[in-house]
């Protein structure tokens, strides 16, 4: 398949490009390179530099490259960034994906799986988290993604458009084979900056609560292993449903705390990791974790890469070879 990537050179799209590279496909990697990296797209996909906001661009590609699908992993994610500048996530996520709408309409493309995120349900109801919880995001961030997802039912219904929405997890690691990794300025992820830490690139990792409603007191979370999570997009795409929309929750299943994650690091580094503790930070809910159940019983998938050392290594790997990433 012909398949266009957008935000194909930032850390999940090229993981995305990378697989689909592998698997046979045929890949266009497209990206205004705000956050991507020209060394993160596999050398055998296309890269064209463009913004997704500019319809002509996209639809000049999408004809050049005669797309069939397209997967869309361009934009804003920063929760706290969107509190501070809510307009530049409602252009980013979604008046620059209705632009990508109208370019796949002009061209006829039917096939999409679009990044959504568990944060469009808020603060949930009960854990492990289900497709079918309330949605009441908390953030702009959150609601520009739910907003999108209304979008393309309403698309889906008029234009006969097949797509996936998963929402994500944490998404944590890197390429197993080393090759491409995480390389986001500024870095907000607790894995890399455990590890920054490790690396001696930051003096401590500073912890947000410790007197949450947990075993440990700190914030649980789930973390999927991004070559999992573009597997899983993979075969979203194969099961598109020409006119309908499919919602899916990617996760492992379990959660893991902020101090599980401290020790892992310590154990895959072996090397000391100073912790300052500070107080919570708004808005952070005490447990956040998928019941993945859904994607497993339809479609047969599920993830693999489990073990939260081996997610841990495969991003230490990476950081030793890349301290200053790309």
């Amino acid at each position: 398949m012909r398949i266009t990537v957008i935000g194909g050179a930032g850390y999940i799209g090229s993981h995305a490009v990378k697989l689909l590279v592998e698997r046979g496909h045929t890949v266009t990697a497209f990206d205004n390179m705000s956050n991507g990296h020209h060394n993160a797209v596999h050398p055998k996909a296309k890269l064209v530099v463009g913004d997704v906001g500019n319809t002509y661009a996209l639809v000049d590609t999408f004809k050049k490259d005669q797309t069939e699908a397209v997967m869309h992993f361009a934009a804003s994610a920063y929760v706290g960034e969107s509190v501070q500048d809510p307009r530049k996530y409602y252009r980013n996520n979604v008046s620059n994906t209705v632009s990508m709408l109208d370019a796949m309409n002009a061209c006829g493309i039917k096939k999409l799986v679009f990044s959504s995120t568990c944060a469009t349900y808020g603060v949930p109801e009960r854990v492990p988290m289900t497709e079918d919880l309330p949605q009441n995001p908390i953030s702009p961030y959150g609601a520009s993604k739910l907003m999108v997802e209304r979008i393309l039912l309403d698309t889906a219904a008029a234009e006969g458009l097949g797509f996936a929405a998963p929402r994500y997890f944490n998404v944590a690691g890197s390429a197993l084979d080393g090759t491409i990794g995480e390389d986001h300025k500024p870095e907000s992820h607790l894995i890399p900056l455990v590890l920054f830490a490790a690396l001696g690139k930051i003096p401590h990792i500073e912890v947000f609560g410790t007197d949450y409603a947990t075993p440990d007191g700190t914030c649980i979370r789930d973390y999927i292993h991004v070559w999992d999570l573009v597997t899983a997009h993979l075969v979203l795409l194969e099961n598109l449903q020409h006119g309908k929309g499919r919602f899916f929750n990617l996760g492992v299943g379990r959660g893991y705390s902020v101090n599980e994650i401290i020790e892992s690091c310590r154990r895959v580094t072996k090397r000391e990791i100073k912790v300052k503790y500070g107080q919570r930070r708004p808005g952070d809910p005490p447990a956040l974790f998928a019941a993945p159940d859904k994607i497993r019983n339809e479609l047969g998938w599920s993830a693999e890469i489990t073990d939260l050392d081996t997610i841990v290594g495969s991003a230490w790997n990476w950081f030793q070879k890349h301290p200053n990433g790309y």
